[in-house]
């Protein structure tokens, strides 16, 4: 149980409306927690906290309370304790407040955007990015920093494991010159593994905190900007970036490269290696379907229905190849 009072403040008071209940706000806060004695139990350090909106929050009050404040407002809570019926009394003042957008769908890596930047371009798969880079522990431990102090821009190459999972997929929710903070779980970070970076070696299960400035990127060229003896050569090269991530153990990312130049056998190999195995054998009736092409140019009509009938067991729904079957079936009755 609590009560709110509100306390004059009026030197600090901007009122910029009420803050709505986004999924993600991260409020800037100066709080004091007494106990009716007046002893000082906690108070936010440096005269300023960051509070997330997370039920987990040492005082779950603060939370809920904080939703219906304004920017400047400085309220008093009173807030009984459980068990003993004591009572804590909690000064708190909201400074400021900036909302987050979840990168990832399970909300393990969170955006807020500190700058906004410019234009609607973001970078995608492929482009290579150059950025001012900080990245910290919780306790505010400096493990990387890039592209600071006159030193040149930290270049990488997008979805290319050259950075960590998290920071990856949020660069590529950014805009030239936008400036933001990330927060990256450790599934998205180095994982349970302890990891020797720049400035510091990085625990593991430590969730990650990047400061990232994105000041330029140039997108990997489309098919369609390329000629023909281009689009081979890429086409090579993605093979080859392929064969090598397979060669090391990486499936996740050959499967990346040997779909997007179709190579369906390869990445059926590490969707098994990834035990995907209903990706896997669609993947094969594809390969299926290629050969009996290439019986039905070559007039051996008997056997490319076979592989069709074998396809379809596996991909009934496929209308194009059951056009296929009835045409080879009718060709070979003639």
């Amino acid at each position: 149980m609590l009560l709110t009072s509100i306390l004059a403040d009026f030197g600090e008071m901007e009122l910029l409306g009420y803050v709505s209940c986004f999924s993600f706000v991260h409020f800037a806060v100066k709080y004091e927690a007494q106990l009716e004695d007046g002893t000082v139990v906690s108070k936010s350090e440096g005269n300023l906290h960051v509070l997330p909106l997370q039920p987990s929050y040492f005082c779950p009050a603060l939370s809920k309370v904080v939703k219906t404040m304004k920017k400047g407002e400085k309220v008093l809570l009173t807030v009984w304790l459980w068990g003993d019926g004591s009572a804590s009394l909690i000064t708190l003042k909201l400074v400021s407040w900036k909302t987050a957008t979840e990168v990832t769908n399970d909300r393990k890596v969170i955006k807020k955007i500190i700058k906004d930047g410019e234009g609607y371009e973001r970078p995608n798969e492929g482009t290579m990015a150059k950025v001012e880079l900080i990245g910290k522990l919780q306790d505010g431990t400096v493990f990387l920093k890039k592209g600071h102090d006159d030193v040149e821009l930290f270049e990488f190459k997008m979805d290319d494991e050259q950075v960590t999972d998290g920071l990856d997929r949020a660069v590529m929710t950014m805009k030239k010159g936008e400036v933001a903070e990330l927060t990256s779980a450790p599934e998205y970070g180095f994982g349970s593994s302890e990891s020797k970076q720049e400035l510091a070696v990085v625990p593991p299960n430590s969730t990650l905190y990047y400061e990232v400035e994105l000041e330029s990127f140039v997108k990997e060229r489309k098919s369609w900007d390329m000629n023909t003896p281009e689009i081979i050569e890429a086409a090579g090269k993605k093979k080859e970036e392929g064969s090598v991530a397979f060669r090391a153990g990486k499936y996740a990312k050959a499967s990346k490269r040997y779909e997007q130049v179709s190579c369906n056998l390869n990445n059926a190999a590490c969707k098994l290696k990834l035990k995907d195995y209903k990706q896997a054998e669609k993947l094969c009736t594809k390969a299926l379907y290629r050969r009996a092409q290439a019986y039905i140019r070559q007039a051996d009509l008997d056997l490319a229905e076979i592989d069709i009938k074998k396809a379809l067991e596996i991909d009934p729904n496929n209308r194009k190849q059951q056009r296929r079957l009835q045409s080879s079936s009718i060709d070979s009755e003639v």
